[in-house]
This record gives C-alpha cells, structure tokens and sequence, in this order.
C-alpha cells in the first residue's frame, strides 16, 4: 500500500533519506518539514510544508513521517509530536543495503545506501545506520542510536540509547556501550 509521506529535516540527512524513499518507488514523497528552513523554500521539486509546529494541520495530506534529523535528542523529541499528530513513523531502508530477514527494526528506522543489519539483530525505534555501516548478527541498537559513516558493531555488540558510533568507529565482539555515549571518527573499543 503506497503512503504519502512527509519528512522531517531538509539538511543532508534528510535529503538522503528522502532519495531513499523516491529509489524505492513504493510511497509519495509530499514534501519536507523543517523547523529551520524559510517556508517557501524548496528541496529539489518538493516544497517545505512549514515547523514541526504545523504536524497536526498537515495529517489531512500525509499518512506517514520519517524524522531525518541526525542529532539523536532532537530526532528522540519530535517523536513524541510525530505521535500526537497521528502519524505513521516509517521505516526507510535504501535499496542498496541489506536487511536479514531474521532482523527487527522497530519503528522510523533509516537504514541507509551500502548498510548491513545482520541475523537477529535488534534496531530499536528511531535508529539510524548511515551509509556503509555494519551492525552484525545479534547486536543491539537501543532506541535513537546512530551508527554514522562506516560504522561497525561486531557480533553481540550493543550500542545504547542515544549513543552515537561516528564515522568509522567500531565496537569488537560483545561490547556495550551505556546510553548517550559518543565514539569520535575511527575510536575501536574492545572487551
């Protein structure tokens, strides 16, 4: 069933993630939401429908959101709007990455170009993998968590809520990272 879809952010991320969805070719791209951008702006051929503020007036000509903001507080508060407007929260997987069938992402994920979510993994809500990076069989990402650029998690590994791997950062087999943790550019931690 194709859904009309808004998504929220206009910045890189959410350009990126809008492509994601035209690739795929199953829903209607209705345009953005952008607390920071000038109303009548446009991103490529799609309009910029107003601030977050504007959610509950635009249900009548959206069925689903994808908040595409990269900052994971941010993205974690305009949930809680998303919901109060009625909105679906969709997930977005770029046709170029790969999903295990075994795998279970809950809701408003963005699994981006060149990504693996491998066996059994666990995507919590609002998590995002950014191009290129890998969360291997049985690892855990907690709700918000962002795995940038090339990120890594090797299996068993469990990245917290809101926690953010940066680009190229890597966790070996069966590590935790607590909640809210930031790994710079290429940090590697180890059991």
């Amino acid at each position: 069933m194709s859904r009309r879809v808004i998504v929220i952010g206009a910045g890189g991320h959410g350009r990126s993630v809008a492509e994601a969805i035209l690739l795929l070719g199953r829903d209607e791209l209705v345009g953005f939401v952008d607390d920071g951008a000038d109303a009548t702006a446009k991103v490529w051929s799609y309009p910029i429908l107003g601030g977050t503020d504007a959610l509950h007036s635009l249900r009548v000509h959206a069925d689903a959101v994808v908040v595409a903001i990269g900052n994971n507080a941010v993205r974690e508060k305009l949930y809680a709007k998303v919901r109060e407007a009625g909105f679906e929260l969709l997930n977005v997987i770029h046709p170029t990455a790969f999903v295990s069938p075994t795998a279970t992402l809950g809701p408003g994920c963005a699994v981006m170009a060149g990504a693996v979510v491998g066996t059994e993994a666990q995507l919590g809500e609002g998590v995002i993998v950014n191009c290129g990076a890998t969360v291997d069989h049985h690892c855990r990402v907690h709700a918000f968590g962002h795995l940038g650029v090339n990120a890594c998690m090797a299996g068993g590994s469990v990245l917290g809520h809101c926690a953010w791997m940066q680009a190229g950062s890597a966790l070996g087999y069966g590590v935790k990272v607590e909640s809210g943790v930031v790994l710079v550019p290429g940090e590697a931690r180890s059991v």
